[in-house]
């Protein structure tokens, strides 16, 4: 997988837009009425107050302390950037607090704390303690984060959890099973070298002594060279605790015959000479940031037995902290637990292994474009596969439990699992399955109007990150100087630039044209114009002609005045069953809205096709079709001309015998609550609708631009279904990013 290029200003537009920061508060009760407010402060707040003075177990009970966890750091080391201070750390806390929400669905806020007084940040923290259910601590140089996490593990009734050191340490050690078990080496006989003493390989080297290392087989370096007893240069009381009996004073010399080398150090650390010397089948974790120690195809060069991991995402088996820290507390959490032990730690650690021996689910396999299997280069679980939330956190706070680290014990394991899976946002593999697919299609796409800074920033984007090549048509001059004054300046390079001045095919172009057009009244001047002068045209010509993958258009013109265009060169009409469909993405739902788009009062002929154009898009998109026909009836009451063609259309479907559910005609709810669809026993669905075709385009509008708006739902689309070939319309509020996410799906050629 390629790595992704990210710009300043997409990183800047990212923490920006569309709203600054990475997440927001919002409430878990009503607050519309007097009774409301009554009950959510004064005077119904009093009950629980005192129910909690009397007994402060009940706050996980009656407040949000056992799902709350909270991201504290005084960013004195922050990424590999080192101390930019307690504010300049906060992007990255909040980020931390974002993937624990998105992970695991733990609630996490994040808090930086201006000082770099070890006694002043452990105060601080423990008088927090009330409020919170677990504290993960980051970016806290050392030795000062050794102090401040056992200072506070021994003076608070919480989890507190280091990330820096533990999170590293426990990816590390899952992967470390599965590489030794490929290898047929046993832990407490291999010789393993560490090379970096600070918070992280410290940690490292901890917990693979508690899974059974023997410390006599362990050389731990530094920069100085190995840390051996009698050494006294750059020495302090954590590193002194891994001080090894050995004549060995240099990491090359630690090398030789080591079965395996575990680098949190710097880029380059590594040389291929050490690497030839080490034991047969050598396993080899090079996880410096962003660059590893050695690089796997530097390591292979010369060991092609060797077993190989990075911190990189762009290579196999990436160590990636986020595969735990989430889970981990996740299971803490649900246990109310007063720490996050070893044994809840190892638990982690065999759970991640165990699930990458274990067959890969498809959908991992369809995201990362390739099937994965358990083997040299997959040892470690990849962060989206979905069985992490329900198998690591049941390990993690069975361990505690077995430890007596609990509060509040499981007692139906089973079913607890299965509320682990309901926390999953269902919709998250869906796009990121898109995206990978995109990367894997490396589709080459038209953006039609190179005149808009939007619409050239999603194709900056779209070719940087590595998904395909951008053709943006336009004027040379116009294009640059846009980009500059986006502070894309330097994109002009990378970016190709069509149009008809500088096209070989224009020729070619005019003359299918008017092939399509001469016995509609255009005669060779009206044609030379629209394919010379209109840039939908244009783009749509090259497209037809296989000059590109893909077209995304319509950010600059109302979509009715782009789909006339369009029909110009394509049969992208009603009349030939093109069809709008828009996907609205909603608190883990994905649900499609059609016809948004083409038809503006179809007939039941109509519907049933706009159904099968959906089912289509929704395949595509990942999911099993189940299509309701709505309307304000519910098989046919209350009895309504206008709702008879909805009613008719699933019978047009049952003579077309297509392959997926469908039913109809219903109410919204009906189709969308299991609950309300209980009421009718003899109806076809078997679960919620992923599809709704509604009466007539103004319904379909009006439904999104609602849920838009009210509701705050992510609209993607309409994406336009039926037509040869890949095209997207844009509308013309649509950001750089939403583009972007519509010529992701032409890449994908979704539709």
């Amino acid at each position: 997988m390629a790595k992704i290029k990210i710009t300043r200003e997409e990183a800047l537009a990212y923490h920006h837009e569309p709203s600054p920061g990475k997440w927001e508060v919002q409430a878990t009760v009503p607050m519309t009425t007097q009774r409301d407010l009554s009950l959510a402060y004064s005077p119904g707040v009093a009950i629980p107050c005192e129910a909690i003075a009397e007994n402060p177990e009940l706050a996980y009970d009656y407040t949000n302390k056992g799902n709350l966890v909270a991201v504290i750091s005084n960013g004195t080391a922050v990424l590999g950037l080192g101390n930019l201070g307690a504010l300049g750390g906060k992007p990255v806390m909040e980020g931390k607090s974002v993937l624990f929400k998105r992970f695991a669905d733990v609630n996490s806020i994040d808090i930086e704390l201006d000082t770099e007084d070890p006694d002043e940040f452990i105060n601080a923290v423990r008088l927090m303690g009330p409020t919170f259910g677990g504290i993960n601590l980051e970016d806290i140089k050392a030795p000062e984060c050794f102090i401040i996490e056992q200072r506070l593990k021994e003076e608070m009734d919480i989890p507190v959890f280091h990330d820096d050191q533990h999170g590293t340490a426990v990816i590390c050690a899952a992967g470390l099973i599965n590489a030794l078990h490929l290898s047929g080496k046993k832990i407490e006989e291999c010789k393993i070298v560490l090379n970096g003493a600070g918070a992280a390989g410290i940690a490292c080297l901890e917990l693979v002594k508690t899974m059974g290392a023997r410390h006599d087989n362990c050389i731990m370096c530094d920069t100085k060279g190995v840390i051996y007893q009698g050494r006294t240069e750059g020495m302090n009381q954590w590193k002194s605790a891994h001080a090894a009996v050995t004549e060995l004073r240099t990491l090359e010399e630690a090398m030789v015959g080591a079965d395996v080398f575990l680098g949190v150090s710097a880029k380059g650390a590594v040389t291929q000479e050490m690497v030839a010397s080490m034991a047969e089948n050598p396993v080899i974790f090079a996880m410096a940031n962003p660059d590893p120690e050695i690089t796997p195809e530097e390591a292979h060069a010369v060991r092609p037995d060797a077993i190989l991991a990075t911190g990189r995402s762009d290579y196999p088996n990436q160590v990636n902290n986020v595969l735990g820290f989430p889970y981990l507390f996740r299971g803490a959490l649900d246990i109310h637990a007063r720490a996050i032990n070893d044994e809840m730690k190892i638990a982690c650690a065999h759970a991640l292994a165990e699930i990458a021996r274990e067959d890969v689910p498809d959908e991992v396999g369809l995201a990362y474009g390739k099937q994965l299997s358990f083997g040299r280069d997959y040892i470690i679980p990849t962060p989206f596969d979905p069985r992490l939330i329900h198998r690591i956190p049941p390990a993690v706070a069975k361990a505690g439990m077995d430890t007596g680290a609990a509060r509040r014990p499981i007692i139906d394991m089973e079913a607890y699992k299965e509320t682990l899976k309901g926390r999953m946002d269902s919709t998250a593999p869906i796009l990121r399955s898109i995206n990978n697919r995109a990367r894997q299609a490396q589709a080459r796409i038209i953006f039609a109007e190179g005149d808009d800074p939007r619409v050239l920033r999603a194709a900056v984007m779209y070719q940087r990150n590595g998904l395909g090549k951008a053709l943006v048509v336009g004027r040379e001059d116009d294009v640059r100087k846009k980009l500059e004054e986006s502070g894309l300046g330097d994109a002009v390079r990378e970016l190709e630039v069509v149009n008809a001045a500088n096209t070989r095919h224009l020729d070619a172009y005019k003359n299918f044209l008017y092939q399509r057009l001469q016995r509609k009244g255009y005669d060779r001047q009206d044609i030379h114009r629209l394919a010379a002068r209109d840039r939908h045209v244009f783009s749509s010509l090259m497209l037809a002609h296989g000059h590109a993958d893909g077209l995304i258009t319509g950010a600059t013109r109302k979509s009715a005045h782009v789909m006339e265009l369009i029909n110009h060169v394509f049969d992208a009409d009603a009349h030939h069953g093109a069809v709008g469909v828009t996907a609205l993405l909603h608190n883990g739902r994905i649900v499609l809205i059609t016809d948004t788009l083409v038809h503006e009062w179809p007939e039941e002929e109509d519907l049933a096709t706009i159904a099968e154009r959906a089912a289509d898009v929704a395949r595509h998109l990942g999911l099993e079709p189940r299509v309701a026909f709505v309307s304000f009836s519910t098989f046919g009451y209350p009895v309504s001309e206008r709702a008879l063609k909805m009613h008719v259309a699933p019978e047009i479907l049952d003579k077309r015998g297509v392959d997926f559910e469908y039913e109809g005609e219903m109410t919204v709810d009906v189709a969308l609550n299991p609950r309300a669809q209980e009421a009718y026993p003899f109806q076809r669905l078997t679960g919620p609708a992923n599809i709704l075709v509604v009466p007539a385009r103004h319904s379909a509008s009006i439904s999104v631009k609602l849920m838009q708006e009210m509701a705050g739902a992510t609209v993607i689309g309409p994406i336009l279904a039926g037509v040869d070939k890949s095209i997207q319309i844009c509308s013309t509020n649509m950001t750089a990013n939403d583009i972007l996410n519509m010529a992701v799906l032409a890449a994908c050629k979704v539709g």
